[in-house]
Protein backbone atom coordinates (compact mmCIF):
# COMPACT_ATOMS: atom_id res chain seq x y z
CA UNK A 1 0.00 0.00 0.00
CA UNK A 2 1.73 3.24 -1.06
CA UNK A 3 2.27 5.25 2.05
CA UNK A 4 5.08 7.82 1.36
CA UNK A 5 4.91 11.46 1.23
CA UNK A 6 6.62 13.12 -1.41
CA UNK A 7 7.42 16.83 -0.37
CA UNK A 8 8.07 18.94 -3.32
CA UNK A 9 10.10 22.32 -1.81
CA UNK A 10 13.25 23.84 -1.66
CA UNK A 11 15.97 23.17 0.23
CA UNK A 12 15.85 26.32 2.98
CA UNK A 13 11.97 26.10 3.61
CA UNK A 14 11.51 25.97 7.66
CA UNK A 15 7.54 25.47 7.08
CA UNK A 16 8.35 22.02 5.53
CA UNK A 17 11.00 21.60 7.82
CA UNK A 18 7.90 21.42 10.80
CA UNK A 19 5.45 19.38 8.52
CA UNK A 20 8.63 16.96 7.64
CA UNK A 21 9.45 16.90 11.73
CA UNK A 22 5.63 16.08 12.58
CA UNK A 23 5.47 13.26 9.65
CA UNK A 24 8.76 11.85 11.37
CA UNK A 25 7.21 11.47 14.42
CA UNK A 26 4.16 9.54 13.56
CA UNK A 27 6.77 7.65 11.62
CA UNK A 28 5.59 8.52 8.05
CA UNK A 29 8.38 7.58 5.40
CA UNK A 30 9.33 11.21 3.43
CA UNK A 31 11.20 11.50 0.15
CA UNK A 32 11.77 15.42 -0.36
CA UNK A 33 13.00 16.61 -3.81
CA UNK A 34 13.82 19.66 -5.17
CA UNK A 35 12.45 19.56 -8.68
CA UNK A 36 15.34 22.03 -9.42
CA UNK A 37 18.22 19.65 -8.18
CA UNK A 38 18.19 17.46 -11.85
CA UNK A 39 20.91 16.16 -12.30
CA UNK A 40 23.43 14.20 -10.09
CA UNK A 41 21.60 15.03 -6.96
CA UNK A 42 17.94 14.07 -8.56
CA UNK A 43 18.10 11.31 -11.16
CA UNK A 44 14.84 9.53 -12.07
CA UNK A 45 13.47 7.48 -14.91
CA UNK A 46 9.80 6.51 -15.69
CA UNK A 47 7.94 4.26 -17.91
CA UNK A 48 4.78 3.80 -19.62
CA UNK A 49 3.45 1.84 -22.39
CA UNK A 50 0.90 -0.94 -23.05
CA UNK A 51 1.72 -2.80 -20.10
CA UNK A 52 2.00 0.09 -17.90
CA UNK A 53 -1.22 1.94 -17.96
CA UNK A 54 0.29 4.60 -15.24
CA UNK A 55 3.78 6.29 -15.38
CA UNK A 56 6.52 3.79 -12.86
CA UNK A 57 9.99 3.90 -12.35
CA UNK A 58 12.38 5.70 -9.58
CA UNK A 59 13.68 9.03 -8.49
CA UNK A 60 16.51 9.13 -6.61
CA UNK A 61 18.25 11.60 -4.59
CA UNK A 62 21.40 11.95 -2.28
CA UNK A 63 19.52 10.50 0.46
CA UNK A 64 16.07 8.84 -0.73
CA UNK A 65 15.32 6.55 -3.40
CA UNK A 66 11.16 5.95 -4.19
CA UNK A 67 9.38 4.47 -6.42
CA UNK A 68 6.14 6.47 -7.82
CA UNK A 69 3.80 4.04 -6.75
CA UNK A 70 4.94 4.28 -3.12
CA UNK A 71 3.70 8.18 -3.22
CA UNK A 72 0.81 8.62 -1.73
CA UNK A 73 0.41 12.16 -1.03
CA UNK A 74 2.16 14.65 -2.63
CA UNK A 75 2.88 18.37 -0.28
CA UNK A 76 3.82 20.73 -3.06
CA UNK A 77 5.45 24.12 -1.01
CA UNK A 78 7.47 26.36 -2.95
CA UNK A 79 10.37 24.23 -5.00
CA UNK A 80 13.27 26.47 -6.97
CA UNK A 81 11.85 27.72 -10.19
CA UNK A 82 13.27 25.46 -12.96
CA UNK A 83 14.88 28.50 -14.94
CA UNK A 84 17.44 29.12 -11.26
CA UNK A 85 18.44 25.41 -11.77
CA UNK A 86 20.23 26.25 -15.72
CA UNK A 87 20.86 30.29 -15.29
CA UNK A 88 24.45 29.46 -16.07
CA UNK A 89 24.13 27.88 -19.30
CA UNK A 90 25.36 30.13 -22.10
CA UNK A 91 22.56 31.67 -23.84
CA UNK A 92 19.10 32.75 -23.30
CA UNK A 93 18.01 29.92 -25.84
CA UNK A 94 19.85 26.98 -23.77
CA UNK A 95 18.37 28.05 -20.92
CA UNK A 96 14.95 28.72 -21.55
CA UNK A 97 14.71 25.15 -23.74
CA UNK A 98 16.77 23.20 -20.16
CA UNK A 99 14.14 24.95 -17.94
CA UNK A 100 11.18 23.89 -20.24
CA UNK A 101 12.37 20.11 -20.78
CA UNK A 102 12.60 19.93 -17.33
CA UNK A 103 9.35 21.41 -16.26
CA UNK A 104 7.29 19.59 -18.80
CA UNK A 105 9.12 16.61 -18.39
CA UNK A 106 9.78 15.71 -14.62
CA UNK A 107 7.07 18.12 -13.46
CA UNK A 108 4.93 16.82 -16.02
CA UNK A 109 5.17 13.41 -14.26
CA UNK A 110 5.21 14.82 -10.90
CA UNK A 111 2.08 16.70 -11.16
CA UNK A 112 -0.02 13.83 -12.54
CA UNK A 113 0.00 10.72 -10.33
CA UNK A 114 -3.49 9.21 -10.87
CA UNK A 115 -3.12 7.71 -7.32
CA UNK A 116 -1.52 10.81 -5.14
CA UNK A 117 -3.63 13.28 -3.21
CA UNK A 118 -2.14 16.53 -3.58
CA UNK A 119 -1.52 19.46 -0.72
CA UNK A 120 -1.97 21.71 -3.14
CA UNK A 121 -1.68 20.67 -6.26
CA UNK A 122 0.19 23.24 -8.77
CA UNK A 123 -2.46 23.50 -11.09
CA UNK A 124 -5.05 23.98 -8.39
CA UNK A 125 -2.53 26.72 -6.67
CA UNK A 126 -2.00 28.82 -10.12
CA UNK A 127 -5.99 28.83 -10.85
CA UNK A 128 -6.79 29.97 -6.84
CA UNK A 129 -3.58 32.40 -6.76
CA UNK A 130 -6.08 35.53 -9.06
CA UNK A 131 -7.10 38.02 -6.67
CA UNK A 132 -10.24 38.88 -8.94
CA UNK A 133 -11.32 35.06 -9.04
CA UNK A 134 -10.48 35.32 -4.92
CA UNK A 135 -12.89 38.08 -5.01
CA UNK A 136 -15.45 37.15 -6.76
CA UNK A 137 -15.36 33.32 -5.11
CA UNK A 138 -16.03 35.17 -1.66
CA UNK A 139 -18.91 36.95 -3.06
CA UNK A 140 -20.55 34.00 -4.42
CA UNK A 141 -19.79 32.48 -1.24
CA UNK A 142 -21.80 35.09 0.81
CA UNK A 143 -18.65 36.75 2.05
CA UNK A 144 -18.01 40.37 2.74
CA UNK A 145 -15.25 42.10 0.65
CA UNK A 146 -14.23 45.46 0.16
CA UNK A 147 -15.68 47.47 -2.95
CA UNK A 148 -13.10 47.19 -5.27
CA UNK A 149 -11.75 48.51 -8.56
CA UNK A 150 -9.35 47.10 -11.38
CA UNK A 151 -8.37 49.62 -14.06
CA UNK A 152 -5.85 51.23 -16.22
CA UNK A 153 -8.19 54.35 -16.95
CA UNK A 154 -7.48 57.55 -14.08
CA UNK A 155 -10.60 58.97 -14.83
CA UNK A 156 -12.60 55.52 -13.49
CA UNK A 157 -9.67 55.72 -10.88
CA UNK A 158 -10.77 59.30 -9.80
CA UNK A 159 -14.36 58.44 -9.96
CA UNK A 160 -14.40 55.38 -7.29
CA UNK A 161 -12.20 57.46 -4.72
CA UNK A 162 -14.72 60.09 -4.83
CA UNK A 163 -17.78 57.32 -4.52
CA UNK A 164 -15.95 56.12 -1.61
CA UNK A 165 -13.62 58.46 0.20
CA UNK A 166 -10.75 57.05 1.70
CA UNK A 167 -9.29 54.44 -1.49
CA UNK A 168 -5.85 52.13 -1.14
CA UNK A 169 -3.62 50.53 -3.70
CA UNK A 170 -2.33 47.02 -3.48
CA UNK A 171 -0.07 45.04 -6.21
CA UNK A 172 -1.38 41.86 -7.70
CA UNK A 173 1.92 40.07 -7.12
CA UNK A 174 4.29 42.12 -5.19
CA UNK A 175 7.39 42.66 -6.52
CA UNK A 176 9.96 40.58 -8.46
CA UNK A 177 13.52 40.78 -8.02
CA UNK A 178 15.54 43.27 -9.19
CA UNK A 179 18.25 43.15 -11.88
CA UNK A 180 20.85 42.41 -9.35
CA UNK A 181 18.55 39.77 -7.56
CA UNK A 182 17.54 42.10 -4.32
CA UNK A 183 13.83 41.58 -3.69
CA UNK A 184 11.61 43.98 -2.31
CA UNK A 185 7.56 44.63 -1.38
CA UNK A 186 4.68 46.80 -2.42
CA UNK A 187 2.55 47.41 0.83
CA UNK A 188 -1.09 47.63 0.79
CA UNK A 189 -1.33 51.92 0.63
CA UNK A 190 -3.52 54.64 1.09
CA UNK A 191 -3.44 56.48 -2.31
CA UNK A 192 -4.21 60.22 -3.03
CA UNK A 193 -6.62 60.60 -6.00
CA UNK A 194 -4.84 63.74 -6.97
CA UNK A 195 -1.91 61.96 -8.39
CA UNK A 196 -3.70 59.65 -10.65
CA UNK A 197 -2.65 60.93 -14.06
CA UNK A 198 -2.04 58.99 -17.46
CA UNK A 199 0.77 56.86 -15.88
CA UNK A 200 -1.87 54.52 -14.67
CA UNK A 201 -2.82 53.44 -18.03
CA UNK A 202 0.54 51.46 -18.17
CA UNK A 203 -0.49 48.71 -16.66
CA UNK A 204 -3.32 47.51 -14.31
CA UNK A 205 -4.15 48.55 -11.12
CA UNK A 206 -6.14 47.42 -7.80
CA UNK A 207 -7.95 49.93 -5.96
CA UNK A 208 -10.35 49.50 -3.21
CA UNK A 209 -12.87 51.06 -0.53
CA UNK A 210 -10.72 51.34 3.27
CA UNK A 211 -12.24 48.97 5.69
CA UNK A 212 -12.39 50.90 9.09
CA UNK A 213 -10.99 48.36 11.06
CA UNK A 214 -10.07 47.07 14.11
CA UNK A 215 -7.81 44.47 13.56
CA UNK A 216 -6.67 41.49 11.14
CA UNK A 217 -7.32 38.21 11.34
CA UNK A 218 -5.30 35.54 9.73
CA UNK A 219 -7.24 31.63 9.23
CA UNK A 220 -5.49 28.83 8.10
CA UNK A 221 -7.49 26.11 7.30
CA UNK A 222 -6.13 22.23 6.30
CA UNK A 223 -8.57 20.12 5.46
CA UNK A 224 -11.52 20.07 7.79
CA UNK A 225 -9.09 22.16 10.57
CA UNK A 226 -9.55 25.52 10.73
CA UNK A 227 -6.78 27.98 13.01
CA UNK A 228 -7.52 31.70 13.46
CA UNK A 229 -5.39 34.54 14.86
CA UNK A 230 -6.58 37.80 15.76
CA UNK A 231 -3.25 40.15 14.78
CA UNK A 232 -3.09 44.05 15.78
CA UNK A 233 -0.35 46.21 15.24
CA UNK A 234 1.01 48.85 18.78
CA UNK A 235 0.73 51.70 16.35
CA UNK A 236 -2.21 50.99 14.17
CA UNK A 237 -0.67 50.25 10.34
CA UNK A 238 -2.69 49.76 7.64
CA UNK A 239 -0.81 46.78 6.46
CA UNK A 240 0.53 44.53 9.48
CA UNK A 241 3.25 42.77 7.33
CA UNK A 242 5.04 46.25 7.34
CA UNK A 243 6.17 46.44 10.72
CA UNK A 244 8.27 44.62 12.93
CA UNK A 245 7.05 41.19 13.62
CA UNK A 246 8.02 40.78 17.04
CA UNK A 247 5.84 43.72 17.81
CA UNK A 248 2.78 41.80 16.23
CA UNK A 249 0.06 40.91 19.35
CA UNK A 250 -1.54 38.09 18.45
CA UNK A 251 -4.82 36.24 19.90
CA UNK A 252 -6.87 32.99 18.93
CA UNK A 253 -10.34 34.22 17.84
CA UNK A 254 -13.24 32.40 16.21
CA UNK A 255 -14.44 31.58 12.86
CA UNK A 256 -18.46 32.40 12.96
CA UNK A 257 -19.79 29.03 11.83
CA UNK A 258 -21.01 30.75 8.29
CA UNK A 259 -17.76 32.16 7.78
CA UNK A 260 -16.10 29.15 7.97
CA UNK A 261 -18.32 26.90 5.95
CA UNK A 262 -17.45 29.39 3.39
CA UNK A 263 -13.91 29.07 3.48
CA UNK A 264 -14.29 25.28 3.40
CA UNK A 265 -16.72 25.50 0.46
CA UNK A 266 -14.17 28.29 -1.36
CA UNK A 267 -11.71 25.58 -0.71
CA UNK A 268 -13.64 22.87 -2.56
CA UNK A 269 -14.83 25.00 -5.20
CA UNK A 270 -10.83 25.36 -6.38
CA UNK A 271 -10.00 21.72 -5.57
CA UNK A 272 -7.40 23.30 -2.69
CA UNK A 273 -7.25 21.12 0.74
CA UNK A 274 -5.24 24.12 2.41
CA UNK A 275 -5.41 27.67 1.81
CA UNK A 276 -4.28 31.05 4.51
CA UNK A 277 -7.35 33.67 4.50
CA UNK A 278 -6.73 36.88 5.50
CA UNK A 279 -9.48 39.37 6.64
CA UNK A 280 -10.02 42.47 8.06
CA UNK A 281 -12.62 43.04 11.45
CA UNK A 282 -14.95 45.79 11.83
CA UNK A 283 -15.97 44.98 15.26
CA UNK A 284 -15.19 42.17 17.76
CA UNK A 285 -15.44 39.28 15.22
CA UNK A 286 -18.51 37.61 16.85
CA UNK A 287 -20.82 38.04 14.06
CA UNK A 288 -20.59 37.66 10.13
CA UNK A 289 -21.20 41.37 9.02
CA UNK A 290 -17.60 42.02 10.68
CA UNK A 291 -15.63 39.99 9.14
CA UNK A 292 -14.49 41.46 5.43
CA UNK A 293 -12.61 38.74 2.95
CA UNK A 294 -9.14 40.37 2.02
CA UNK A 295 -7.62 37.11 0.05
CA UNK A 296 -6.60 33.75 0.23
CA UNK A 297 -2.96 32.86 -0.32
CA UNK A 298 -3.02 28.89 -1.37
CA UNK A 299 0.22 28.31 -0.53
CA UNK A 300 0.81 30.98 2.18
CA UNK A 301 3.07 30.90 4.80
CA UNK A 302 1.86 29.85 8.36
CA UNK A 303 5.35 28.85 10.28
CA UNK A 304 5.11 32.23 12.33
CA UNK A 305 1.91 31.63 13.61
CA UNK A 306 1.36 31.28 17.34
CA UNK A 307 -0.21 28.07 16.52
CA UNK A 308 2.36 26.72 13.71
CA UNK A 309 2.67 23.19 15.90
CA UNK A 310 -1.42 22.39 15.91
CA UNK A 311 -0.79 23.54 11.64
CA UNK A 312 1.99 21.13 11.78
CA UNK A 313 0.29 18.32 13.30
CA UNK A 314 -2.62 19.06 11.44
CA UNK A 315 -0.65 18.71 7.87
CA UNK A 316 0.78 15.63 9.13
CA UNK A 317 -2.69 14.07 9.83
CA UNK A 318 -3.74 14.95 6.44
CA UNK A 319 -0.67 13.56 4.85
CA UNK A 320 -0.68 10.21 6.15
CA UNK A 321 -2.80 7.39 5.56
CA UNK A 322 -3.98 8.10 8.94
CA UNK A 323 -5.46 11.15 7.83
CA UNK A 324 -7.16 9.44 4.68
CA UNK A 325 -8.59 7.14 7.24
CA UNK A 326 -10.10 9.56 9.17
CA UNK A 327 -12.22 11.58 6.77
Amino acid sequence: MASTVLVVTALEDVTADMVVTELARHEVPVVRVDPADIGPDLVFGFRIGRERQRWEGRLRTPSRDVELGEVATVYYRRPTPYADRFEKLATRQQRAFASTEARHGFGGVLNHLPHARYVNHPAAVTAADFKPAQLQRFTELGLRIPPTLITNNPEAAREFAAEHGHIIYKSFRGLPAADDGRTGAIWAQRVDPAGFDDALMVTAHLFQAEVPKTSDVRVTVVGHHVFAQRITTPDGVLDWRRGDWDDLVHAPVDVPGTVARALHDYLASFGLVFGCFDFALTDDGRAPEHWTAIECNPNGQWGWLPDADRIAEAFADILSTKGDEAR
